[in-house]
């Protein structure tokens, strides 16, 4: 656990800096495993077939799934999660937990400073906290700091200040005072104010808990530093980590991959469905075997992870596979549902000005940041889409008008201001036609940059999403990025699965068309 500015450090509690921290991120893990194991049904569709049940196994077993999964999702937030840090971790305000921690550490620093009035002082507390900080600050050298090394040594050597605490000689000054130069030397630069103001506390004891504070945000930084250094070698291994990882936790679990297998089975019939749609008209059965054959498992892959851009987060539960990253995939659904918006606004807003706004620079960036801004929290139950249109519509034509103005044009009536207020009013239905043509467009653009993810130039845009190419590029290259990602660790996983479904797929295909 992350240390307390105001903790005090003991022998028993400490950990190196990437282990304390590590606790910060137990919620979120405890999470991950809570929803592998939620996601795991008792029973599945009629056509899907059933795993054998899962063995019984001991506790041991569990805890060591469960710390293979924690492990598992750390090391796959490091990749994948470029901006990820180590925090510490904060108890609630009012826990139960962080009132003890506070009694407790209040008790050992009024008990420090008790000895410290004694006549003559009593210096066993201090010289542990000694002892702490001395260890903190060999921790952040490297090998080759053996200089740094020596002086620290032979400067805080703990028998030596015994019996100089004995004698009646102890300096406590000098040696905070050498303390705080070393953490100087030792810290990022960051941390130099943090440093400076050490050098303005006169009294012992706040000076100790002071310097406690610091060489916990010095650890972080450590810590944070080997996540930065080791990232590029741990994605390199990343991807069969995982896997082996998931493999461990699927012997244990032989029903975990049901969830995957009804995701691809369903990709697979949307794809035969279209497929036999487009197929002439034939009496035998010739056409639909060939349609079913022109299945593949690329095609069918990116179909399924297409259909996590629609997923019904609230009541279906996430493939095992993609689990770790449905908060990324809810992400990018969101600012898809958010930049459908903005771009079918563009749109019927384009369309009724003219030519006038069309090339005017930045009037279209503010209309996004209208739709944006006012569009905050529509993944929210409570958010109402119906009352944001209606007061998008009327910034929008308060913008328009504006804009018409200063340009020179003549602002819209009260009538046509009625009708693009409608329009956008309009938006709320599901069925919306214009909504819908830019949706289909959005998404048949991921589908090209999915199947050609492997060029490094980007298929061009649709028709009438030119507004909204540069946000739609940026989601689509986060996007691909973890898809791709997810196909490296699991595709042996995927391959298994396709081959059954596509074994079967032909003959139901077969079927339907005789």
């Amino acid at each position: 656990m992350s240390q307390n500015p105001h903790k005090p450090h003991s022998s028993e509690e400490k950990l190196s800096a990437l282990e304390d921290d590590q606790e910060s991120m137990d919620n979120s893990e405890q999470s991950v495993r809570k929803r592998i194991r939620q996601s795991v049904p008792g029973s599945q569709g009629d056509d899907t077939p059933k795993s054998s049940p899962p063995r019984p196994v001991s506790v041991e077993e569990l805890m060591e799934t469960a710390k293979g999964v924690t492990n598992m999702a750390l090391a796959h937030e490091i990749v994948v999660n470029g901006d990820f840090q180590i925090r510490p971790a904060e108890l609630p305000e009012h826990s139960l937990e962080k009132k003890v921690r506070d009694i407790v550490h209040k008790a050992f620093w009024d008990c420090l400073e008790a000895q410290l009035k004694e006549d003559p002082p009593t210096y066993d507390h201090a010289i542990k906290l000694l002892g702490e900080i001395k260890e903190n600050l060999l921790s952040f050298l490297l090998p080759g700091h053996t200089r740094l090394r020596n002086q620290i040594t032979e400067v805080l050597d703990l028998d030596l200040i015994k019996q100089e605490a004995e004698n009646g000689a102890l300096d406590i000054a000098k040696l905070v005072e050498f303390v705080i130069g070393m953490m100087g030397t030792l810290c990022a630069p960051a941390r130099d104010e943090e440093i400076k103001k050490l050098k303005d506390i006169h009294e012992i004891v706040p000076l100790f808990r002071a310097i406690f504070s610091v060489l916990d945000l010095m650890k972080m930084d450590m810590a944070n530093f080997a996540v930065t250094s080791i990232r590029p070698k741990l994605m390199q291994q990343s991807a069969e980590y995982e896997r082996k990882k998931f493999q461990e936790f699927l012997e244990k679990q032989p029903n975990s991959l049901d969830l995957v297998t009804d995701w691809l089975q369903e990709a697979a019939d949307d794809l035969a469905k279209l497929r036999y749609k487009k197929l002439p008209p034939l009496s035998s059965a010739a056409g639909a075997a060939g349609g079913a054959s022109a299945l593949c498992s690329t095609a069918i892959q990116n179909q399924a992870y297409l259909k996590l851009l629609k997923w019904d987060h609230a009541n279906r539960p996430f493939p095992e596979t993609v689990l770790m990253d449905q908060s990324r995939f809810q992400e990018i659904q969101l600012e898809l549902e958010q930049l459908l918006v903005a771009g079918t606004v563009l749109l019927v807003t384009f369309s009724a000005a003219g030519a006038a706004l069309i090339d005017v620079p930045g009037f279209a960036e503010k209309i996004k940041t209208i739709v944006k801004v006012l569009l905050t929290g529509m993944h929210l139950p409570s958010f109402n889409l119906k009352e944001s249109l209606a007061t998008i519509g009327e910034k929008v034509c308060a913008e328009v008008n504006g804009c018409l103005s200063q340009h020179g044009f003549a602002p819209f009536t009260a009538e046509r201001e009625t009708v693009l207020k409608g329009q956008i009013q309009a938006l709320a239905n599901p069925d919306n036609t214009i909504c819908k043509l830019i949706d289909s467009r959005i998404q048949k653009f991921l589908e090209n940059y999915l199947a050609s993810s492997h060029h490094k130039a980007l298929p061009a845009a649709p028709g009438g999403l030119g507004p909204i190419q540069r946000e739609l590029e940026e989601i689509a290259v986060k996007y691909v990025r973890l898809v791709n990602y997810n196909k490296m660790v699991f595709s042996p996983y995927y391959d298994t699965i396709l081959g059954k479904i596509l074994t079967k797929e032909e003959p139901q295909l077969v079927e339907k068309s005789e």
